[in-house]
Order: C-alpha cells, then structure tokens, then sequence
C-alpha cells in the first residue's frame, strides 16, 4: 500500500469506450506554379478526372475513414462542378491559406467546430498525392492507432545522397537513416492543432508537413514504409507517369 506521504503512481489511462475514429484533412488550396498547368494541379485532368477526385476517392474507399474535410480558398469556383461527383463523407470548408500549414490548420479547427473530439486521429494528406492506395493508408492506421504520437508514411532513401557547394559536389551523405516524407500523416487532432498552433504566430516557418509541427512540439512521429508509387504530382512530367498508373488499375 502506497504511503500518505508518497506520490501515488501514475496509472495508466482508461481504455476508450468506443474505437479510436479517423477523420482526413485534405488541403486543396495552393496554385501548383511548378506544374505548369493552366487551373491549379489539384483540378487538372488526369485519367479523364481532376485529379483532385482521384485522391478523394481512394480517401473514401477506406471504411475507417469516418468523414474528409477538403480545405479550399474562399470562392473557390472549381468545387460547385465537382460536387456531384464528391463520394459521400466529404464536405467542403473555404478556409484556405496562403500556406499549406495554415490550410492543414484551418482545416483542423473546422473539425473542432463539428464537434470532433481532440482524441480523434486526423490523418492528413496531399491533394497531388492521388496514386494512393488503400492498403497504404490502413497500414498507417494500423501502425499509429496503438501509437503515442501518431506518424507519417515515409520511403527509405534509395538513392546516393550528395552535398553540394557552387554546383559541385562537396559530400556524399550516409542515406542509411534517411527517408523521404510522404503523406498521409495521421496525428491526434489534439496535439497537433496544438502543434501547428505554436508556429502560427511567425507565419508557420520551418513547418513542412505535420511530421515537422509534432518534432518542433517535442514529439518523434512514427516512419511508416510507404509506397514508392505514393509520389506528389509536382512537375509536368508527372502528370503523364499518373495518367499511365491510374488507367493501369481500371
């Protein structure tokens, strides 16, 4: 028995009475400059679609996945003509912002305001990242739901890494411990609205994904392997490797 005078242990928390829910933020906010395309990546055709509903539907396809909220600018005038084809758990908030970690964080207010409690998983993902596949994504739920923190599909480094110094290479770096960070990245919308919350006031810096707000918060987000198909459409060149995969899966 534990004396008066002692501090009493710490217990470990109450199982949850129901299980842990998952909920996706999705931002769709930036222009896509370096695509090349003439509307904002995000709604550029591939595969006959925007590419947008690509990533959406795949999102949808996972049963866990109880609602998706995709963050746009205000007066956003590409959603009214997707939104007979949007599948069904997917709302629309016009909160966009100038940068990806204020859209990201807009969006988790949002699911605040709903009534979302902060121990709900928020996985969030990249809008060009539409090659996607289910099976990825309930691997990182399986991964992070018995988790601490949560984290991020990511891919091992496969290539030889070089420092450079006036266009000439200066090192080679050890890629034994590196990986390249993918999306989604799934994190209890708790900690990481707080996370994302503590770089708002100098305008996010520093913060590149979620992954990066939980490290400056003092958390170590989970690397989940990734697949290597999980690309972001960046470059033009990209649309064509997209369009290739997705009529290879119909």
């Amino acid at each position: 028995m534990t004396a008066p005078d002692q501090p009493i242990p710490d217990q470990p928390s109450p199982a949850p009475a129901f299980p842990p829910v998952c909920h996706v933020v999705l931002p769709c906010a930036g222009s896509g400059s370096r695509a090349g395309a003439p509307v904002p990546k995000q709604y550029q055709a591939v595969a006959g679609q925007p590419m947008v509903l690509h990533t959406l539907r795949t999102l949808a396809g996972v049963d866990r996945i109880a609602s998706i909220v995709v963050v746009v600018q205000p007066g956003d005038h590409f959603w009214p003509a997707l939104a007979d084809a949007l599948p069904a758990r997917v709302s629309v908030a016009e909160r966009g912002d100038l940068t990806r970690a204020g859209s990201v964080f807009n969006g988790l207010l949002a699911l605040r305001e709903r009534g979302v409690p902060d121990t709900d998983w928020v996985l969030v993902h990249d809008a060009a990242r539409c090659l996607i596949e289910p099976q990825a994504i309930d691997r990182l739920i399986d991964a992070c739901l018995p988790d601490a923190v949560g984290g991020l599909l990511a891919l091992p480094l496969p290539d030889t890494l070089k420092a450079s110094a006036d266009g000439r290479v200066s090192a080679t770096v050890d890629r034994s411990d590196k990986w390249l960070a993918q999306t989604p990245q799934m994190f209890r919308l708790g900690p990481l609205t707080a996370a994302l919350q503590a770089r708002q006031a100098d305008g996010f810096a520093g913060i590149t994904d979620e992954a990066s707000a939980m490290e400056q918060a003092g958390h170590r987000p989970l690397l989940v392997p990734g697949p290597a198909r999980n690309i972001k459409i960046t470059y033009p060149e990209d649309f064509a490797l997209a369009e290739a995969v997705l009529r290879s899966r119909t």
